[in-house]
């Protein structure tokens, strides 16, 4: 059985995520002013695979007989001063989500809970792939400076995400 706090810190994850998701909408709609199509798809896709992370903590509550409860949100940012800015802003929260989730597993383990730890290993390893895709893109960026052909290269590149 969930122990509370692990509930309570699992709901509190789903916040999380959904802020997740609703950060990389804003950087796809910030990307968006700046003709940068590309850049705004790849934020898109990045936010339904956030919203995504927090159905699958909505689905795993309730596949343990507990009740997800949906919390109100924060407003997330929306002005950066460069795509640079933008990434390293991703680069920065990807690294707290890192943390919540090494936190929730440690409440797991305390708890002995094998199947939220089960669950929460998944987590683990999506967070080494979204902080590596991060940091790539951060140090691609700075390699850049102001080159602004070379942004609109990586625009378009950014653009086939997700059309594979």
């Amino acid at each position: 059985m969930l122990s509370e706090k692990l509930l309570k810190a699992i709901n509190t994850q789903i916040e999380h995520e959904l802020f997740s998701s609703n950060l990389y909408l804003s950087m796809a709609a910030y990307f968006e002013t700046k003709n940068l199509p590309g850049f705004a798809a790849w934020m898109r896709v990045q936010s339904d695979e956030e919203r995504a992370h927090a159905l699958k903590f909505f689905d795993y509550l309730h596949d343990v007989g507990a009740q997800a409860k949906i919390h109100a949100l924060s407003e997330p940012p929306f002005e950066w001063s460069s795509a640079l800015d933008v990434f390293e802003h991703v680069l920065t929260h990807e690294k707290k989500v890192t943390s919540l989730i090494h936190s929730l597993y440690e409440i797991a383990l305390q708890d002995k809970d094998y199947a939220a730890q089960s669950m929460l290993k998944w987590f683990i390893d999506e967070q080494v792939e979204e902080e590596k895709n991060a940091s790539l893109i951060v140090e691609q960026l700075k390699m850049l400076t102001d080159h602004r052909a070379i942004i609109l290269h990586l625009d378009h590149r950014f653009g086939k995400r997700g059309a594979d």
